[in-house]
């Protein structure tokens, strides 16, 4: 059973591809298995009645009409006000996954789930691995092993683009909760820093201001569906996965939003997203799909 909730989105079609990572690419020209079986089903006792099927950009948040300056023109604010702010939320989009989630390694090792590596992890500890002087991108570069879908590379370059995904769900998990409170650890062991904290904090005042809180509204759903047992927040997005979550920090949507609860469609397109998450959840539950576009209309019909 599914169902369609169509959002009356700021210009049409938008596409949450960040601008094209202002002129990187974004052509989804990635390796990368897909391995369903790490996104395990529900328990048979489990109660889970709905499965919410959010898209990101101009859903839940609005980002690219920002940057296209749609959302002024078509709701009456200024044009280049919206402009720079989306320019100025970009770069602390691209900031943080740059610094932090070594999207600068993965941009082109893009992967559906943050699982999808995982079982070439060996578990080693990490807590005084140097990323910074194992190989990995060179190694990447060099083989191009990213590029073709379904090629792999070696054991050895395999564990360590495993060990990068890793690494980024345990930051994801650190700092879901509460990305920038004044005493969080974000602001204590500088992942943004005070001076950018402040900006960040700003920046999203400015844009609540210019959106008439429309991130406010989406987080009341957003937070009333995952007060509920028998509910859960899914994220399908055409953003690539480490951009998809920063992002998602940024915003304040890790409380919501679980990071095994996150799929970018990038390479493989919203449907077969879709068709994962039937897989994991099954076909007994109601999933209840919203989005700006006709990807998540057709996917709520089937």
């Amino acid at each position: 059973t599914a169902e369609y909730s169509t959002i009356h989105s700021p210009s049409t079609p938008i596409k949450d591809s960040d601008s094209d990572r202002l002129r990187r690419s974004t052509d989804g020209k990635a390796r990368g298995r897909g391995r369903r079986n790490n996104n395990p089903s529900p328990p048979p006792d489990s109660d889970l009645e709905r499965v919410f099927i959010w898209d990101l950009d101009e859903t839940i948040i609005i980002f690219h009409s920002l940057l296209t300056g749609s959302y002024a023109n078509r709701y009456g604010r200024d044009p280049p006000t919206s402009v720079s702010l989306g320019l100025r939320m970009e770069e602390m989009i691209f900031n943080l996954a740059d610094t932090h989630l070594f999207f600068n390694d993965l941009e082109e090792c893009d992967q559906v789930h943050i699982d999808d590596v995982s079982s070439d992890d060996n578990g080693q500890d990490l807590s005084t691995y140097n990323f910074g002087t194992d190989g990995f991108p060179a190694a990447a570069t060099s083989a191009n092993l990213c590029l073709a879908t379904g090629v792999r590379g070696g054991v050895d370059w395999m564990r360590k683009l495993a060990f990068r995904y890793r690494r980024v769900k345990e930051i994801y998990n650190t700092y879901k909760n509460n990305v920038g409170g004044k005493h969080t650890l974000i602001y204590s062991t500088g992942l943004l820093g005070p001076a950018k904290r402040e900006a960040w904090l700003q920046l999203r005042a400015e844009i609540e201001a210019l959106t008439d809180s429309w991130l406010t509204l989406a987080l009341k759903a957003l937070t009333l569906i995952h007060s509920r047992t028998n509910c859960v927040n899914i994220l399908v997005t055409t953003t690539q996965l480490i951009p998809a979550l920063a992002k998602v920090l940024l915003y304040g949507l890790g409380v919501v939003f679980p990071i095994e609860n996150i799929y970018s469609a990038t390479k493989i397109g919203k449907e077969s997203c879709f068709e994962r998450i039937i897989q994991r959840f099954g076909r007994k539950v109601v999933y209840v799909v919203i989005g700006d576009g006709v990807e998540e209309e057709q996917g709520a019909k089937k």
